[in-house]
């Protein structure tokens, strides 16, 4: 890679002079690494395989040398650009419509899924010099005959490896097949798994590689921090976050699209300018939200990894993984949404106890350690809310008339017998609203349900060494605990003091379910200790599972929704409990009471009553 030092200026790549008037125009000055590679090999017609993060400027890397070679006088594709997602895509257009500003007639078109297929069959009859698309729409136009690659001169794989993830690498090798034979291929991905190289090896013909080292400004130029957080305390940990850090723009990932619209529900209850956005919107509705981002009408977006596939909003300065991803790759890609080319940015992962794992495996690919960071204190947030009331105060006094209530505090001190200190003292208590100068420390959930949680001590597990029985003189140490392991269930649960119901879930063998898969979701999902969670049966359409007691509402709940094996749970209650024993409170009044149980008890047959009658009436004889 070249030095920054001999890097060139972008007067010297010989681009076209209409476009090198848009780069200077848009405030470049000197290309990117990647830029002053890839363009001379393009500009020379030279098949071409660049492995760079995301950025580094890689867009404009493809498009400024074909836009120079683009022939204005012919209105079919001359360019093909194959995106993942459709935010790519439109992302991709819309660099070379920006880059192309001076180029008179010019004409670029996004083909992808969600968007009215009437209007992109009547912008392909207009005719366009470069198509952009996702490969399921680009097959579909092709196949209906309406897009036509006969002038085709270049098509660029952007994303290979995203694309390969997403499952498009057959759909990109037919498209190649119907492009002429003689054309450039330019593939650009992120890292250069087996398969894509499968493709770079069977339809570009000798390749330029260029390789931009994987630490590059999207990586360095990007404060990386975590947290240690239990799930239970996420967001209270975040809404506290958001009111000390200071960004202009945040983007949250989670990992499902469930979570996107739980997560924004909350945010929004707390006062926050957010929105959600997953694959199950619209285009329009992202398209929406995009832009309210942009022009400054949301401060904060959750999303999921496909949802934000191709963002690129210069506002975004702050990136938080809510649920940590569990590749590192994902990693990379999501806080390449802040830090782009060079640009200053934070990103900050939250990581429960049990996910560190993951953590390391993300610092080992990145090849940096990504620094513990302490989240806000009690006293931290304290101190923050008064300085932002005082500085509240101070800006009011200075740019308020306050003539009137001058004088009507003078009023309230004469005619109610208040001090001034008294009065101001009763009104900022009543100035905190719903954030209290004097903030309660962090908790999962109450005390004694977290306490009823945690491991039973080894000397309340047992009892005491005197009251044990002693081996025989023949028995061998090992025999004692060998005969506890095999005592019965309900003997070692009183071992543990861990009284356990049996749930049932609508999940079996017939759905490929395990035992080791459900104990794994919910040790993970309840942040439980699996050696807490007592006997899984599976059947053929629904499993049981034994949890311990006083299982906390919000746990109830959340676990109802989880799914394994693509199949929801739908926890319920399996056993009618003992006489007296309470259910999880409050966790759904359709399966499990708010009250204690009251089993009925069996009347005992007639013959046995009446035998007792008997044996009553000789006592009472014999006395």
């Amino acid at each position: 890679m070249a030095s920054e030092a001999s890097t060139p200026d972008f007067s010297q790549l010989e681009l076209a002079p209409e476009v090198l008037r848009a780069v200077q125009g848009l405030g470049y000055e000197t290309p990117t690494p990647v830029q002053a590679q890839c363009i001379p090999h393009l500009l020379a017609g030279h098949d071409m395989v660049g492995q760079a993060q995301t950025g580094t400027g890689k867009t404009a890397a493809f498009a400024l040398p074909l836009l120079s070679r683009i022939k204005i006088g012919r209105r079919e594709p001359q360019v093909l650009v194959l995106a993942p997602t459709r935010e790519l895509a439109l992302q991709v257009a819309e660099a070379f419509q920006s880059y192309a500003r001076h180029l008179k007639g010019f004409h670029v078109l996004p083909l992808y899924g969600g968007q009215n297929i009437e209007t992109q069959l009547r912008q392909l009859k207009r005719g366009a010099h470069v198509v952009v698309g996702t490969p399921g729409r680009v097959m579909d136009h092709l196949r209906r005959r309406t897009l036509s690659l006969a002038g085709l001169a270049t098509v660029v794989l952007d994303e290979g490896d995203e694309m390969l993830r997403m499952g498009f690498v057959d759909d990109i090798e037919w498209i190649l097949e119907q492009a002429p034979e003689k054309r450039q291929v330019a593939l650009f991905s992120a890292t250069m798994p087996a398969p894509i190289r499968k493709v770079a090896g069977r339809h570009l013909k000798d390749p330029v590689e260029i390789k931009v080292a994987a630490k590059t400004a999207t990586v360095s130029a990007i404060v990386q921090s975590h947290c240690i957080v239990n799930r239970h305390q996420k967001m209270d940990a975040l809404t506290r976050l958001l009111e000390v850090q200071e960004f202009d723009a945040m983007l949250i990932f989670v990992r499902t699209k469930t979570a996107t619209v739980e997560v924004a529900e909350k945010l929004q209850a707390h006062g926050f300018d957010v929105a959600a956005m997953n694959g199950d919107m619209n285009q329009a509705m992202r398209e929406r939200v995009i832009a309210r981002l942009k022009k400054s009408e949301l401060d904060i977006v959750v999303a999921t990894d496909v949802a934000a596939r191709g963002l690129d909003v210069k506002r975004i300065s702050y990136v938080l993984n809510y649920d940590i991803p569990t590749e590192p790759q994902a990693y990379v890609h999501r806080i390449g949404r802040t830090g782009r080319a060079g640009r200053a940015g934070r990103a900050l992962s939250f990581v429960q106890p049990r996910e560190r794992h993951l953590l390391k495996a993300i610092e080992r690919a990145i090849g940096q350690r990504i620094q513990p960071m302490d989240l806000p204190t009690v006293d931290n947030l304290s101190e923050h809310r008064i300085d932002r009331f005082v500085a509240r105060l101070q800006e009011t006094i200075s740019n308020q008339k306050l003539d009137f209530f001058y004088k009507l505090v003078a009023r309230i001190e004469q005619d109610n017998e208040m001090s001034v200190t008294d009065i101001a003292a009763a009104l900022t208590f009543l100035s905190q609203g719903e954030r209290p100068f004097v903030v309660e420390a962090l908790n999962a959930r109450p005390v004694k349900q977290r306490r009823e949680r945690e491991p039973v001590p080894r000397a309340q597990s047992r009892p005491a060494r005197e009251s044990r029985p002693r081996p025989s003189s023949g028995q061998a140490p090992e025999a004692k605990t060998h005969s506890e392991a095999r005592r019965p269930r309900e003997e070692r649960k009183h071992d543990d003091d861990i009284p356990r119901l049996s749930y049932r879930l609508d999940v079996g063998t017939a759905h490929g379910v395990t035992a080791r898969e459900i104990v794994g979701a919910i040790a993970n999902e309840a942040g439980l200790d699996g050696k807490y969670i007592g006997r899984v049966d599976i059947g053929e359409n629904h499993s049981t599972v034994e949890l311990p007691e006083g299982m906390p509402h919000d746990i109830y709940q959340h676990l109802c929704k989880v799914y394994v094996c693509n199949r929801q749970l739908n926890l319920r209650i399996q056993d009618v409990p003992k006489h007296g024993e309470r259910l999880p409170s409050k966790a759904g009044k359709r399966n499990v009471p708010d009250k204690p149980l009251r089993v009925k008890k069996k009347k005992k047959p007639a013959a046995m009553r009446r035998a007792k009658r008997r044996k009553e009436e000789r006592k009472k004889l014999g006395k």
